[in-house]
């Protein structure tokens, strides 16, 4: 019988990373490296998750796929997407700022990497005082106009800058430039994709005295540049109740505060649901068992799974495709 599911996380090195995922989530980060993202549920070629609680533990994501199918994930996304998990899962530590960004909708994903798209959203866990995101531009801009600032080096001039406390929320769609800044704690929903097209780095180089390589050709085509697209989906959360921040083709995600005991119902819902534990230390218990749910885990809820009771008091996000 399949349970809820946890994973090993799967640290990434990053020239920005910190320690942030050690010290406010818990994480058992390797000593002396710079980890900017822990890679919590994965399907993504070459950093496939691997089941690390219960009687699964060592599999990997894809090989239950393979044995449950629609059992674990769904019918619907199971024939959709095989054996292919559709989202990846991250937690992201920006010491220092990301470079500015796009990613490829599904259909230029395709053409060029025979891939999907990445449509992603953003739960702020913390951040420090004047942290900021750059997000879209701050003005209607022409493809033409954007070229000239990549070639003169002040993109950044005419970017949108918005400042983020915890508890805020963004909604990325693929083609809509991007980048995180320094000081900003964050939990990330993605499909599963790893393209990213480089568009400047804030001129930053390594050890060695050399740039990360730069997408500008392949960005050019990829970016949205029509005017008013709206990011923020900020909703607060309220005790014992699920409140949803986004709902897209892609994904939903929703944000639940839990004190006591919270009961979850999924009979209706064709599809596996992860929660992302954020605060506290919660019991989640089913027909068939229970499993402790700490800050900084994630798990993945089987689709056969139809109800779930939370126990405890903690903040989580809850995220399933409708």
């Amino acid at each position: 019988m399949l349970y809820p599911l946890k994973f090993n996380p799967l640290f990434e090195e990053r020239i920005w990373g910190g320690d942030q995922l050690r010290r406010k989530m818990d994480k058992k980060l390797p000593e002396g490296k710079l980890i900017g993202e822990s890679w919590e549920l994965s399907a993504v070629p070459g950093n496939v998750s691997v089941v690390a609680n219960g009687k699964l533990a060592g599999n990997s994501l894809e090989e239950l796929i393979e044995v449950y199918m629609g059992e674990l994930v769904g019918d619907k996304i199971y024939n959709k997407f095989g054996l292919l998990f559709p989202l990846l899962i991250k937690l992201i530590d920006a010491q220092d700022a990301l470079s500015i960004q796009v990613h490829p909708n599904d259909k230029l994903a395709l053409e060029r990497h025979n891939s999907y798209g990445k449509t992603e959203m953003w739960y702020v866990i913390d951040s420090e005082k004047d942290a900021e995101l750059c997000l879209g531009f701050n003005r209607p801009v022409t493809k033409e106009e954007y070229l000239r600032h990549v070639a003169d080096g002040t993109l950044a001039d005419i970017l949108a800058r918005m400042p983020v406390k915890p508890d805020n929320a963004y909604f990325i769609p693929a083609g809509a430039i991007h980048a995180i800044g320094k000081g900003i704690l964050i939990a990330e929903i993605q499909q599963t994709s790893d393209i990213t097209y480089r568009v400047f780095d804030w001129n930053r180089v390594d050890k060695n005295g050399k740039g990360r390589e730069l997408h500008t050709d392949l960005a050019a085509d990829a970016i949205n540049f029509a005017p008013d697209q709206h990011y923020d989906v900020t909703h607060k959360p309220e005790m014992n109740r699920s409140v949803n921040l986004v709902e897209c083709p892609y994904f939903t995600t929703n944000v639940i505060e839990v004190k006591g005991q919270l009961v979850r119902s999924y009979e209706a819902l064709d599809s596996f649901v992860i929660y992302m534990i954020l605060e506290g230390n919660l019991t989640l218990k089913w027909n068939g068992g229970s499993e402790t749910a700490v800050k900084g885990e994630t798990i993945l809820i089987p689709a056969c799974i139809e109800q779930v009771t939370l126990e405890g008091e903690g903040k989580l996000l809850e995220i399933y495709i409708d």
